[in-house]
Order: C-alpha cells, then sequence, then structure tokens
C-alpha cells in the first residue's frame, strides 16, 4: 500500500512538473522608433532569421497619435489613448490643473493617469508573475498595478544587461517565475531623429539591435522553456529636411501673451485648451484662415478613427500636415542654430496619412504558427493574443481578439 502511494505521489509530482515546464511564457520587446521597412532596408541576420521561424504584420499601425507613451501603452492595455488616458507625450488634465509630461517622474509614476489594465496587471490579478525591464506604466506607484519585478526606467542600464535580466527571471524557481516580460529598449529611436531614418547611425542602431536579438533567443533557447517572443516598435520615423518651409512656429499663428489659452506642443501636434468656449470658437476662425502646413480641428470634429474624445486632449487641435513640424521657439531663434539642409526624423502623424510612421510586429514562438505575412493592423490587437497564449481571461478593450487568431497555435 505504501509503494501505491509512493508511487502515485511520484507520479503527481512528474505531471505538476510537466505542466509548469509547458505553460507558456511571453516576452514583449520594444524596439521604440523601428520602422516597419527596417528590416528590408537594413538587412539585419538576427531579425531575417527570427522572421523566418515566425510569424509577422507588413506593419504594426499606431494609435493615434503616433507618439511613444500613448502607444506602449496602448499595446499592454489593448486601448486607444483616447480610451486609456495616456493621450500623448506631453498633455493637461484639467480635473488637476496640471500638465503630464514624459520627464516628471513623479507623474509618470502616478497611477491617476493610467487607465484600463495593463497586462502585468491582468496577470497578478490573476495569479500569474510578471516582469518588466521598461515599459511606459510598468513603474506605476500602485503596488497593485505594476509587475512583480520592475525597474524605474534609467536609459543608461547597459541593453545587454537588461537581457540577461531577462534570462535571469526565467531561471528562478517555478513559483517565482514571471511568464510575462516586457523588455524596452530607446533605439533606434534616437539615431532616427537625430539622422532621420536612412542614416548611416540609424542602420548602426538597428544592427545593435539585431546583435541584442541574437543574444536573447539564443540564451532563451538554453532555457528550454517554452517562450513566446513578440518583436513590436511603438511607431516609426518620417524624415524631414531641416529648411525654414519645413517649420511653422506657433508664436505666428497663435498669441502666447494670452493666459486663457493653455498649450502644449507635441511637434507634429499641439493641444490648445479653453475656459471660455467663444474664445475657442474666436482662435478657430483666426487659425482657419491661416491653414497651409497644418489643420486645426475641433475636438468634435476629429476623425472618428482616431478614438480621440477625452478631456485631456485639446478642445482644438492643430494637426501638422506630413512634412511639417511645428516649433515653439520663435523663427529666428530657431534660424540661428539650425543646420539647414540637414536630415532628421519625427513621428506623430496620423498612421493613416503617412505609413512611414508605422512600426513593426513579428513573433515566434511554440504557440506561433510559423510562415504567415498579415496585413497591418493597429496595436491594440496584441493584447488578446498574449491574454490568449498566458490563459488570462480577456477584459473589455479596444483590440479584438480575431485579428490575430490567425497566428495562434494551440499547444
Amino acid at each position: 500500500m505504501k509503494r501505491i502511494i509512493w508511487f502515485l505521489s511520484f507520479l503527481l509530482v512528474g505531471l505538476t512538473v510537466s505542466a509548469q515546464q509547458t505553460k507558456p511564457y511571453v516576452i514583449l520587446v520594444s524596439f521604440d522608433g523601428f520602422r516597419f521597412d527596417y528590416v528590408k532596408n537594413f538587412n539585419p541576420p538576427n531579425f531575417k532569421n527570427f522572421i523566418s521561424k515566425g510569424s509577422q504584420a507588413e506593419a504594426l499601425v499606431p494609435s493615434f497619435p503616433s507618439k511613444t507613451f500613448p502607444n506602449h501603452y496602448s499595446i499592454v492595455t489593448g486601448l486607444n489613448p483616447g480610451h486609456h488616458g495616456l493621450v500623448d507625450n506631453s498633455f493637461y488634465d484639467r480635473t488637476r490643473n496640471e500638465f503630464y509630461g514624459m520627464r516628471k517622474k513623479n507623474l509618470v509614476e502616478d497611477p491617476y493617469y493610467y487607465g484600463g489594465i495593463p497586462l502585468w496587471e491582468l496577470a497578478k490579478r490573476n495569479g500569474m508573475k510578471s516582469a518588466s525591464f521598461f515599459w511606459v506604466g510598468s513603474e506605476m506607484s500602485d503596488e497593485s498595478r505594476r509587475p512583480d519585478y520592475y525597474f524605474p526606467f534609467d536609459d543608461s542600464v547597459n541593453p545587454e544587461s537588461r537581457v540577461d535580466q531577462v534570462i535571469n527571471w526565467l531561471k528562478l524557481p517555478e513559483n517565482e517565475r514571471p511568464h510575462l516580460i516586457t523588455l524596452y529598449f530607446s533605439f533606434p529611436d534616437h539615431e532616427g531623429h537625430n539622422f532621420g531614418p536612412n542614416a548611416e547611425q540609424t542602420r548602426q542602431a538597428v544592427l545593435r539591435a539585431d546583435t541584442l536579438l541574437g543574444k536573447l533567443m539564443n540564451e532563451v533557447k538554453v532555457t528550454r522553456l517554452p517562450v513566446n517572443v513578440i518583436l513590436v516598435s511603438d511607431h516609426g520615423m518620417y524624415e524631414l529636411t531641416t529648411l525654414e518651409d519645413t517649420y511653422f512656429f506657433i508664436d505666428e499663428i497663435i498669441d502666447r501673451n494670452d493666459t486663457s489659452i493653455k498649450l502644449v506642443n507635441g511637434g507634429t501636434q499641439t493641444h490648445l485648451y479653453f475656459d471660455d468656449q467663444r474664445k475657442r470658437d474666436s482662435v478657430y476662425v483666426h487659425l482657419k484662415k491661416q491653414e497651409r502646413k497644418f489643420k486645426v480641428w475641433k475636438k468634435e470634429e476629429f476623425p472618428p478613427r482616431w478614438n480621440y474624445q477625452n478631456d485631456r486632449v485639446g478642445d482644438l487641435m492643430v494637426v501638422a500636415e506630413p512634412g511639417y513640424y511645428i516649433r515653439e521657439e520663435s523663427r529666428e531663434r530657431f534660424l540661428k542654430s539650425a543646420n539647414l539642409g540637414s536630415k532628421h526624423g519625427v513621428h506623430g502623424y496620423d498612421p493613416e496619412a503617412t505609413s512611414d510612421v508605422r512600426g513593426i510586429f513579428y513573433a515566434q514562438g511554440p504557440n506561433i504558427k510559423s510562415g504567415l505575412a498579415i496585413a497591418p493592423f493597429q496595436n491594440i490587437h496584441i493584447y488578446p493574443l498574449i491574454t490568449k497564449i498566458l490563459g488570462l481571461p480577456l477584459p473589455t478593450i479596444d483590440g479584438k481578439e480575431e485579428v490575430l487568431n490567425k497566428l495562434y497555435r494551440n499547444k
């Protein structure tokens, strides 16, 4: 009898270990500003190898506006920025009479600004460990809403060390090991901004990302765990030439001495906030007469595809046409320091207006079919795929499960 009990106990332990070994993992990796055509243009070998073993989209379409903070948070909430509340890299919040900015650490950590249920919060609610080596929203001060393991953003941290930490997380004992991991790198965004998306410096940044991808995949393989790796970017990059005509200057179209107008400029769009409706309407008429390099929108006129009806969005928006950019400094000050004729890159434009601001989606792993190439899709649809892989319940979001169902493989 004791022998039978011992055998059954041994069998149960074996089955438990086996189940733990086959429970899937997801590593979600973002290379900021990685444009949809960089693999084709720069021929990075590890990216090409990754794609050959998995599936890809022709492009990943950002939510509007195609900026870093709103789109990273859209990816992990499945919500458009107008619905999760992080509507731009910078904006004004009426309730608090406060200007949110991506460099204001106390506000970046404040849960007040982050709506929706990020993937790591969903995992925590369902008894699953998660980890983040940088991601927008991951360092909220509310412990119940952030990953079990996380680091406050510090871009000076060695990229190779970030990969090492991911592998160390995967080596933890099963009951401590995260099954959802997010990993963020700020390149090739910086290089794309400074030199343009076609520059040699940007190519080198892509190849640097490629080396990191090779390191990650080699070390994941050694763990022998069922790890799914999803590569994304928040946006692409649009090339501009530094010419006086490329820009328009906000102080030439708006009276900056008028304190009744609150203004937040994002370069490709400017939010204007008013307390007085009549003032808003008069400024709208004034701006409408000047439309050439930009278009002015009343909030009620926004294109429905933006899903941008949120109190944190400007009552009016000045939206630059692709190829133009809004500057806050004076024309004179700009011309003193401008390197006329040089190239640089920007993003933020409506992704329906220009495909250059679109990013990447590549996926590989035991729960991802291989050999599929699908049409461009909006980034809000990644969330349902990850919840399906991890066996998490899908909350009510903007993303639709059926968009990426064709990629899912049940193991």
